[in-house]
């Protein structure tokens, strides 16, 4: 809490950006980033200061494969290179569509996005068995022939559609934010900071101090978390493509879950309730959130972000 008012960190992910069967022009992020932006600034009419971070699987994957054909003409840049652009790219939008929002809304805000880098663990296990989704969905045939031609690791990310494959990259658990005093500082200023995006630039940590970057992408929900708890934040918002968390998703008996605390969120983990691909990510971070002292924890949409803050939608997570 900041003079009074509770301080709000939001993993926007990646459907506020790129929404499913766009080509992803700069013109479809752009119109989607501003309806984000305007239920961004509902939000901050109800007097909660806010923190934002964001997803950028669909970016940086569309920009490797962009590095990879265009390696002929210029060199192409590792993946913490592509993890930089991006946060570059998609902090710019929201900066920017941020910004014209609470002008429309007749005020000037201080905002301003941050590249961050994240320390991880170069024996971090992901390294071995890579987890990470990015870029588009191939058929089990063409993401085969993709391992083949090019050496992409390829595995099954989601079920009940024929394009349901991606590459996979590693990514390793965040361990801590380089830049956390500069954000602190920000947010103190009532600034607010765009920042880890994509789940910050991995770097590693040398003997002697200093930082060398590694190719992985860093889970932009457990990045987001490790963020609420360098700004000491009061709610943690992970806001995604659906109302609420499912248990027996898509089966008759599917039911949506309001409120679970941290060891139901846990055995809903253990029993397979949450596909690793999407939401065991988001439940995990949300747990640590609240057992590190957080207020509560909340997965939601967009559009449901104001009222999921009311406790009216949405699924809290809370302490037990």
């Amino acid at each position: 809490m900041i003079n009074g008012k509770k301080l709000v960190v939001i993993a926007l992910g990646g459907n506020a950006i790129k929404k499913a069967g766009e080509e992803g022009t700069a013109e479809d992020q752009f119109r989607n980033v501003s309806t984000s932006c305007e239920q961004l600034v509902k939000m901050n009419k109800q007097d909660y200061l806010m923190v934002l971070t964001h997803g950028n699987g669909p970016q940086a994957g569309n920009l490797l494969i962009q590095q990879e054909e265009g390696s002929k003409l210029v060199p192409s840049m590792p993946l913490d290179v592509v993890d930089a652009m991006t946060q570059g790219e998609i902090g710019y939008m929201f900066q920017n569509q941020l910004q014209n929002a609470f002008r429309r809304d007749g005020r000037e805000i201080p905002i301003a996005s941050l590249i961050t880098q994240m320390i991880v663990d170069e024996n971090d296990p992901d390294f071995q068995d890579p987890s990470k989704p990015v870029g588009p969905f191939y058929t089990e045939e063409e993401a085969k022939e993709l391992e083949k031609s090019k050496g992409y690791i390829v595995k099954e990310t989601r079920s009940g559609t024929e394009k349901n494959w991606q590459r996979v990259v590693p990514s390793p658990a965040p361990i801590g934010l380089v830049e956390a005093k500069v954000i602190r500082t920000l947010v103190g200023k009532r600034v607010i900071v765009i920042t880890s995006g994509g789940g910050g630039i991995p770097v590693m940590k040398q003997p002697n101090g200093e930082l060398v970057g590694i190719e992985a992408v860093v889970d932009k929900d457990m990045a987001g978390m490790k963020l609420a708890q360098v700004v000491d934040g009061d709610i943690y918002l992970v806001l995604t493509d659906v109302d609420h968390v499912f248990i027996n998703y898509g089966k008759e008996n599917e039911k949506p879950v309001r409120q679970m605390t941290t060891e139901e969120a846990k055995q809903y983990l253990a029993d397979g309730q949450f596909p690793e691909g999407s939401m065991a990510p988001k439940v995990r971070a949300c747990i640590a959130f609240v057992e590190n002292g957080g207020e509560r924890a909340i997965i939601t949409s967009i559009n449901n972000a104001v009222s999921a803050l009311k406790s009216e939608s949405g699924t809290e997570i809370v302490l037990n």
